[in-house]
């Protein structure tokens, strides 16, 4: 799946996100990525709940064109830091 294309549908999924994908460190090939997803939906959300979220946006393709997914959330205050 295109990097593009996994960023658009955790942005278009999350409010007011930010995501930026890439394959994930030492993967070669394309279903192993890495996402790093800031936004203000993820204040007061568990560690868990904010990533239910992303994979939530990402649906069946979690099933059929991600194998793994690494993920990194945070609140735009906690970007910050």
């Amino acid at each position: 799946m295109n990097l593009d294309d996994v960023e658009r549908l955790i942005e278009e999924s999350i409010p007011d996100s930010e995501a930026t994908v890439s394959r994930a460190r030492g993967a070669d090939d394309d279903d192993h990525l890495a996402a790093t997803v800031v936004s203000p939906a993820f204040a007061g959300e568990s560690l868990v709940d904010r990533h239910q979220l992303v994979y939530d946006a990402l649906g069946d393709r979690m099933t059929t064109d991600i194998h793994a997914l690494e993920v990194e959330t945070y609140t735009p205050e906690e970007r910050e830091e």
